[in-house]
């Protein structure tokens, strides 16, 4: 089936990626040499609405993306820290919040514009 971007993302969304390092023994590093986490958020609403991120498994990808999605992205929200520390148990967890405070930073610089 071939879609057109349009269908997917508003005109009103905003793609912003955050970037981190993971310990050298992970198998995202051997893969992608860094860890990182596309969001798609809300420009409107500074809701993240999707993401996707470099990990090497899918049901990874997907018990992140449910971390984040319905989240705001204003500003770094302490909560989700604390939601990734105690519910992501892999060796990823330092390397998601670096990415996400990573992205937010980004996002903040973007909307001072």
């Amino acid at each position: 089936m071939n879609h057109h971007i349009s269908e997917y993302y508003d005109k009103n969304t905003i793609y912003v990626i955050g970037n981190a390092k993971t310990n050298s023994d992970n198998a995202i590093t051997q893969k992608f040499n860094s860890f990182f986490i596309g969001f798609v958020i809300n420009g409107d609403t500074s809701e993240i609405i999707d993401l996707s991120c470099s990990a090497t498994i899918r049901t990874t990808e997907h018990f992140i993306a449910s971390l984040f999605i319905g989240k705001k992205f204003g500003k770094f929200d302490k909560d989700i820290e604390e939601e990734v520390k105690r519910r992501y148990l892999g060796s990823s967890q330092k390397a998601i919040i670096v990415a996400y405070k990573d992205a937010v930073k980004k996002y903040s610089e973007l909307k001072q514009k």
